[in-house]
């Protein structure tokens, strides 16, 4: 777990994927990237897998960027699913590593229903084709389905694909049961991190739900959300800045890089967070 002195000026990327779940880099080329664009703080965050976190810290340190211990949790809340992000996490307690075990359990089982289904629709040996793109069987997920779709022109890219084949009620989008909210955050918690919205701007839910949702993740101990991420317009970054004051949470700021070719902003070419907002890392400086 970190204990990091920052300074407001420093570019904070505290948001991004590797091989280990659904990224197309190693975690220390991401590292490298991360550094290459100017990046100071820099967290991995791999999807339900703390696997890539020794080489990345090892990667980042010899860069000479501060590293903060990370992943992203799988969430299902109200059949919808939601992402928390943990951040300044100790990624060696038992609680969390078996918890993830239990998240990642039957992504294989989906990933071949997910291929069946595509295949009725015209689109044959699709998880053949998705596992050219896995790094971690265990995780294979829809983002590696959709390099395979844009690689034999089914879509131009990897949004057109979640858009017209993965996303929910499309033909290759199948359901999964991921770790329930108070799981997700309980996990966190127990290992001294922090939880964190990822995204909020792109889950599809009323504001009624939103409301119900932002209040059940406060009282479990959730703290902060994204703000600024590369999945939100310029008009959410606005947007999300005023739920974060209306609800008292702090405010993340990450790319949700996953691919060089995949991701525009790209890793730490996001704009600076509103100076009316608490910064998620203010939590852990010491």
């Amino acid at each position: 777990m970190s204990s990091l002195v920052f300074s407001p000026e420093l570019n904070v990327d505290l948001h991004c994927h590797s091989t280990v779940s659904d990224g197309v880099l190693a975690p220390a080329a991401v590292a490298q990237r991360a550094h290459a664009q100017g990046v100071d703080v820099w967290a991995l965050t791999d999807h339900d897998e703390v696997g890539g976190i020794v080489a990345a810290r090892e990667a980042a340190t010899d860069l000479g960027m501060d590293y903060v211990t990370g992943l992203e949790i799988s969430v299902t809340w109200a059949n919808k699913t939601i992402h928390i992000v943990g951040l300044n996490i100790d990624e060696t307690n038992p609680d969390l590593l078996a918890g993830l075990v239990k998240t990642r359990s039957g992504r294989q089982r989906r990933a071949e229903d997910m291929a069946a289904d595509l295949a009725r629709v015209g689109i044959p040996n699709c998880y053949a084709g998705a596992l050219k793109y896995v790094g971690n069987p265990d995780l294979i997920s829809r983002s590696h389905f959709a390099r395979y779709l844009v690689e034999i022109g089914v879509c131009e890219d990897v949004s057109g694909v979640f858009k017209k084949y993965l996303a929910d009620g499309k033909p290759g989008f199948v359901p999964h049961r991921w770790a329930t909210l108070s799981e997700a955050v309980g996990w966190i918690r127990g290992a001294g991190g922090v939880a964190v919205v990822a995204h909020p701007g792109r889950y599809d839910l009323t504001p009624l739900a939103f409301d119900a949702f932002f209040n059940e993740f406060k009282d479990l101990g959730g703290k902060a959300i994204e703000v600024v991420t590369g999945s939100h317009t310029v008009d959410q970054y606005d947007e999300y800045a005023r739920i974060a004051n209306r609800y008292g949470f702090m405010a993340s700021r990450g790319s949700d890089f996953h691919a060089p070719d995949e991701n525009l902003p790209d890793l730490g070419q996001l704009p600076a967070l509103a100076k009316d907002l608490t910064p998620v890392w203010h939590s852990w400086i010491k």
